[in-house]
């Protein structure tokens, strides 16, 4: 992981995750409104508020509902995928190749991260760490 060595300060993967997500928060309720008010309402609490419940202890200070490492990487994927789509759908092309590429930043800056809350075995699959 890229980290800027001070403490209580993000990297840039945390920026660039934080960033995303911001995005996904406002592209995807922009691009779902004109065809459902409720819809474009509900995809916000959902990209709030999955990630506000469910989280990976040890990877958020807070966790009220634990989860393991995969399932935080896929509510990171439903936030880059949902910034990504939602701007194309929404924004004019200029801006969602912009999003497009602040997204591909956010999964190469996140693999570490990635690595370390779901490792694989030599197999591919999921390896079991004893708890």
């Amino acid at each position: 992981m890229i980290d800027n060595g001070s403490p209580g300060r993000p990297d840039l993967s945390s920026a660039l995750r934080f960033l995303s997500e911001l995005i996904a928060w406002v592209a995807t309720p922009w691009a779902l409104a004109p065809h459902s008010v409720p819809l474009a309402v509900a995809s916000v609490v959902v990209l709030v508020g999955l990630p506000t419940v469910f989280a990976t202890p040890g990877d958020k200070n807070h966790v009220l509902v634990p989860v393991p490492g995969a399932v935080t990487i896929a509510l990171v994927g439903l936030q880059l995928v949902a910034a990504a789509v939602s701007a194309w759908l929404a924004w004019p092309w200029p801006a969602a190749l912009v999003v497009t590429a602040v997204a591909l930043s956010t999964v190469v800056t996140e693999l570490p991260r990635w690595r370390r809350l779901a490792p694989l075995g030599r197999d591919g699959r999921p390896s079991h760490r004893p708890a």
